[in-house]
């Protein structure tokens, strides 16, 4: 599903986020990515959702080398990965339906089907009955749940998370990757960056560890 080949990203100040990253991910795999901060999982993500380009080696995902596809194919890559972050980053001034309907009216698809697409999604993350609330009447945890039911209502083969549970108490942080490993099993490939370790340990998932954007260890859970 994701590979990454001896991958650098350096950016305009001479930073260097990421060097030599090499690793793959299979499909319907759920990985944690963590390191210290500023150890380049944020960029990491970034790459995979093309929101910016290798400086060198190739990120593949499901076969296709993302070095190569033109600036005009981008938005469907992009409409193949659900995207999660740690402020949710939710429309205050729509209700929660609307928000979680965004990327589907975006794509073009037509309000009716939106609308049943959207009321799937919001009973995945237990919130069917919040379809019709305002963001600023939820809680945290419910906020960041709207925010998952609008990254899954398209139907990504692919999940990113960035620091999902950053603003969670660790009851409310457990619930959240609690629904990452649901849709696991449901087929979804889930790519989480965390630095929560006592969280993701309690997961029992693969593990990435980067240091300086290096990869110094890739953990794997005895089954």
């Amino acid at each position: 599903m994701i590979r990454f080949d001896s991958v650098s990203k350096r950016y305009p100040n001479g930073h260097e986020a990421l060097a030599a990253l090499s690793f793959e991910v299979e499909r319907g795999e759920m990985v944690f990515v963590t390191g210290h901060s500023g150890a380049g999982k944020s960029s990491l993500l970034k790459l995979v959702a093309l929101l910016e380009r290798p400086s060198r080696g190739a990120v593949l995902i499901e076969g296709r080398n993302l070095n190569q596809l033109k600036p005009r194919h981008i938005p469907a890559h992009r409409r193949r990965i659900g995207l999660v972050y740690q402020d949710h980053r939710l429309l205050m001034d729509r209700s929660c339906a609307d928000n979680v309907a965004l990327p589907l009216l975006v794509s073009g698809i037509a309000r009716r089907d939106a609308d049943k697409r959207v009321r799937a999604a919001l009973d995945q993350v237990g919130l069917a009955d919040k379809e019709r609330a305002q963001p600023v009447e939820l809680s945290g945890g419910e906020q960041q749940r709207i925010g998952i039911a609008r990254a899954i209502v398209a139907r990504p083969p692919l999940l990113l998370a960035d620091e999902p549970t950053g603003n969670l108490d660790p009851a409310l942080a457990q619930e959240i990757m609690g629904l990452f490993a649901l849709l696991q099993q449901s087929g979804v490939t889930v790519l989480v960056a965390s630095h929560d370790l006592h969280l993701i340990q309690r997961m029992k998932k693969r593990v990435l560890v980067l240091e300086h954007g290096r990869l110094i260890d890739d953990f794997r859970p005895k089954s």
